[in-house]
């Protein structure tokens, strides 16, 4: 008793300490996304408008957290940012989902040959980095977000598709597939109606934890001048330019947006990784 009572006090403190964590995470996540949906409204300036009178102020009641080296307020752009930084990793995983979802079924639905293609598929793209076909596609196709929210939808198609096939080679062996079939239903109803609904919630913890790695990479790509360009606001090419304002000493400008992206991802990474502890693990 006095070994397992301490114990089990510390799983309550670590399972209090988690609760409110994700609480915290939630709260957070939903705050940048309703800031970025209504920033015109909630954005004290234009992000665009420039100030050369108050260039690289410190914090100040009009400019909560500063201006940058051309004026701009910081914190108006950083919430039209967030618009850039949050639209880019949503698009990619819609198009990286739903592309694995369909190619994983089919791979694990149908087995022997098709499995065996679309696996070396996936390996074949998996080799190569999601950031350097991203850069690859601005190289062929021109600075933007188009290009690289496709190269990098490709690129995150396979973490879905092999995911997506383990877990319908394992469900189309239970019982209720062999109970629908008995039934006289056709292998694809059983496969779309049946099955997919059962992996929808597995996948969907693996896209939301991935969602972290796309907003990295799609900041870092900004930050390199290769995706939104100047003088659109995003969190990537803020922490680009405020590198000029680091030699006057003003460290905000470039402060703020990177510490967004970290508290964005370890955010959306404790949710999927609550997800993730809620449904288990699928292969137990």
């Amino acid at each position: 008793m006095s070994i397992q009572a301490p114990r089990q006090g510390l799983k309550r403190l670590s399972l209090h300490r988690t609760r409110w964590g994700l609480v915290f995470s939630v709260v957070f996540v939903a705050v940048v996304i309703l800031a970025a949906i209504f920033a015109p409204m909630v954005a004290p300036y234009k992000p665009a408008a420039v100030d050369l009178l108050n260039v690289n102020s410190n914090p100040t009641l009009t400019h909560l957290l500063g201006t940058d080296a051309l004026g701009r307020d910081t914190v108006s752009r950083m919430i039209f940012g967030a618009r850039t930084a949050l639209a880019g990793p949503i698009f990619v995983l819609i198009l990286s989902t739903l592309l694995g979802l369909v190619l994983g079924l089919w791979a694990g639905w149908a087995g022997g040959k098709i499995d065996a293609i679309l696996s070396r598929l996936f390996d074949i793209v998996l080799a190569f980095p999601a950031l350097l076909l991203a850069i690859l596609a601005v190289a062929l196709f021109g600075k933007g977000l188009t290009a690289p929210v496709i190269a990098m939808s490709i690129a995150y198609t396979p973490y879905i598709g092999r995911l997506t096939r383990q877990l319908v080679a394992t469900e189309k062996n239970r019982q209720y597939v062999a109970a629908y079939k008995v039934q006289g239903f056709a292998a694809p109803w059983i496969a779309i109606r049946a099955v997919t609904p059962n992996v929808l919630g597995v996948v969907g913890s693996q896209t939301t934890q991935n969602f972290g790695y796309v907003l990295v990479e799609l900041a870092a790509l900004s930050f390199l001048g290769l995706g939104i360009q100047a003088p659109t606001a995003d969190w990537g090419n803020m922490i680009n330019e405020g590198q000029s304002a680091l030699v006057a000493g003003n460290f905000l400008p470039a402060l703020v947006p990177s510490v967004a992206v970290v508290l964005v991802v370890v955010a959306v990474n404790s949710i999927g990784g609550w997800l993730s502890d809620k449904l288990g693990d699928p292969f137990a």
